[in-house]
């Protein structure tokens, strides 16, 4: 039997078993009150949409060629109906993803950052925070490779439908949850993370440092850190602080060179920072596709100059780097 829409309660029965009651009765409300009636107007479309979706008596979860994806039996009716249904989920950003016979080609090939990603980190058994997560595409490839438990955090409420269809297809017990809450719920969390993931989000912090500092807040003491963000080049002390919009995104204040990230690592009470990935992003892995048909990368960059944004600052660099508490 599949677990009904927005079901946490395992999660905060599993943190009160671990003697955290006050962090799971905080997370219990923050939830409650982000998916409340009245806190996005899509919420009630997008519930009706995930009770039409069709059931499945056989449906199985499993990673083929870098998709999620789910496997069943579905008559071709449902097949058609399903399509329509997951249309209505658009914008898809992260992925690929496969539900049954209809492929989502999402705007970003995630598939090739966890390529980078999955020499990082030893997930198996492993307890893992996924910051800023999405719609959890990431955190159902560390399930895969043997993490014992994923908590995703992710505020916007498409991304959180976008996951719960998919998990409408998985097993009961499956230990991965996504909450609609930003890496400030993390602010009196225990130190109970073996893992802690954060990719994407420190360049959308107006204050980098706080966020790093609620990362090693949340790990156990020589729990692991993998961090990928923007960055530029430079040396210790360069930091580009876009003048207004960053390849058209507003919310982006603070992109370090590698030597400066390392520095806010190690100011932050990590241990052992080591840069694993340095890439530039490219249209092989981020564009518009028919699932998300909005602006992608190459409406981000310079025409004239890919190098350069559109508002002229470096293009998009990405650095992996792992750390230890």
């Amino acid at each position: 039997m599949p677990r009904s829409l927005f079901d946490t309660q395992p999660l905060y029965d599993l943190l009160e078993q671990q003697q955290h009651h006050h962090w799971a009765t905080q997370l219990r409300q923050l939830t409650q009150a982000a998916i409340a009636p009245g806190r996005d107007g899509h919420l009630p479309l997008w519930t009706d949409t995930w009770l039409q979706l069709p059931d499945c008596p056989d449906p199985v979860i499993r990673i083929d060629d870098g998709a999620v994806a789910v496997d069943g039996t579905l008559s071709a009716d449902q097949e058609s109906r399903l399509h329509s249904l997951l249309k209505v989920l658009h914008p898809w950003r992260k992925g690929p993803f496969r539900f049954f016979n209809t492929e989502i080609d999402t705007e970003w090939r995630s598939c090739l950052k966890w390529d980078r990603l999955a020499p990082a980190a030893d997930f198996r058994g492993r307890k893992v925070v996924d910051v800023g997560c999405g719609n959890g595409y990431y955190g159902w490839r560390m399930l895969d490779a043997g993490a014992s438990l994923v908590v995703g955090f992710d505020p916007f409420l498409l991304y959180l439908m976008q996951f719960e269809f998919l998990r409408r297809y998985a097993p009961e017990n499956t230990p991965h949850f996504l909450l609609p809450l930003s890496d400030q719920a993390l602010q009196t969390a225990p130190a109970c993370f073996d893992v802690a993931v954060s990719m994407g989000v420190l360049y959308h912090r107006s204050s980098p440092i706080e966020h790093l500092q609620l990362l090693w807040n949340a790990l156990k003491p020589a729990g692991q850190l993998v961090l990928e963000t923007l960055v530029v080049e430079g040396g210790p002390d360069t930091v580009l602080v876009p003048p207004g919009r960053y390849a058209k995104m507003r919310n982006v204040w603070f992109i370090p060179s590698v030597e400066l990230l390392i520095r806010w690592l190690l100011r932050t009470g990590f241990r052992n920072p080591r840069l694993l990935d340095l890439s530039v992003t490219t249209t092989a892995e981020q564009r518009s596709t028919p699932w998300m048909t909005f602006e992608s990368l190459p409406d981000f960059l310079d025409p004239h100059d890919p190098s350069r944004t559109i508002e002229g600052c470096p293009a998009p660099r990405r650095a992996l780097l792992t750390a230890t508490r």
